[in-house]
């Protein structure tokens, strides 16, 4: 066979080649067809443990998403550390929209800046599927410190410089960082006391061992409404509308002052697009939802919904928000 025998027998076989892949690439677009998918169940998988306000959100949408998709949902708590694991679980999943993430600000925003070995990026290894929640950090401070409003907490931490404690949850938590966001740009010194859960911190609260805090609502609503604890300020933009008597952070003395939580859902970067589509669709219809609404609200949030492109907007922005803050403190976890 001559060199232009040779040269005509490649092209064919790359056409047949390219005919066969484009053959292929056709049907697998087919069968994710939003009318198709899913065709069996679905993990959700949450970076923290079972029974806590990231699960509790979880098993809330993946009850209502279940139903929507005619599938099971799977709740697969994966706790570690930072809330690290779960979030490299999905990233390195197959893309076909059967393995999902409960986001959460702490693992998509915070924890890529923090931690020396994350082992995923928040922009290139997820695909944003929509918000679901914002939960509101308050800060608050046991009666028998003598301060009512964050500007006299500021005024006696400048007074007593490193004498006063503030009690988070675990390094690298919305709360935390709420904390060390406070200390920053209020130019205090307090002493940040970590705790491994919401629920821990919020005792030790009530027990005036840690007389200042930064924590989630929910744990520590009934004993503020009781006078047990005296909520100073709140962490979001606008007014928590569990507490709407109590003024935001940024209106006490600190403007532009935020640090929120915020809950999504997220697949592995590649998932098709249409499979995205139909995700984002049933969770905006799940989160429209009245009983959706009042369960969130029980557990101290309130309902966000998003397009995809919004969700990847606000990693994005929050990402670059905490990174330039631990840059500054000079903040790192092993």
């Amino acid at each position: 066979m001559n060199a232009k025998d040779n040269g005509m027998r490649r092209l064919v076989i790359g056409i047949v080649a390219a005919i066969l892949a484009a053959s292929v690439e056709a049907a697998f677009a087919q069968d994710m067809t939003p009318s198709n998918y899913p065709t069996r169940a679905i993990t959700l998988v949450v970076p923290f443990p079972a029974g806590g306000g990231v699960d509790t959100v979880a098993r809330i949408v993946g009850e209502k998403l279940s139903v929507a998709l005619r599938q099971q949902i799977i709740i697969d708590n994966r706790a570690s550390g930072g809330a690290i694991l779960g979030a490299r679980v999905v990233a390195k999943a197959v893309p076909d929209g059967y393995t999902l993430l409960l986001g959460h600000t702490g693992t998509i925003s915070i924890n890529p800046s923090l931690y020396a070995n994350v082992g995923y990026d928040p922009r290139t290894d997820f695909a944003p599927i929509g918000l679901i929640a914002t939960i509101p950090i308050g800060l608050v401070v046991h009666p028998s410190l003598p301060v009512k409003s964050v500007a006299d907490l500021i005024a006696l931490a400048r007074r007593e410089p490193g004498r006063l404690a503030i009690g988070t949850s675990v390094v690298g938590s919305g709360g935390y960082m709420a904390a060390e966001l406070f200390k920053d740009a209020a130019r205090i010194d307090m002493t940040i006391v970590p705790y491994k859960g919401t629920g821990p911190l919020a005792n030790d609260s009530l027990g005036g061992h840690v007389p200042v805090s930064f924590n989630t609502l929910a744990p520590i609503l009934a004993n503020i409404l009781a006078g047990n604890l005296r909520a100073l300020g709140v962490a979001n933009t606008e007014r928590s509308t569990l507490l709407p008597q109590v003024p935001t952070i940024a209106e006490s003395g600190l403007p532009g002052f935020e640090a929120v939580l915020r809950y999504g859902l997220l697949a592995p970067a590649g998932t098709p697009k249409n499979i995205v589509a139909r995700l984002n669709r049933e969770l905006r219809a799940a989160v429209e939802l009245d009983d959706v609404k009042s369960r969130i609200a029980a557990d101290g949030g309130d309902v966000l919904t998003s397009t995809p492109e919004e969700y990847a907007a606000d990693i994005d922005r929050e990402e670059r928000k905490w990174a330039a803050l631990v840059r500054k403190l000079g903040l790192k976890v092993e």
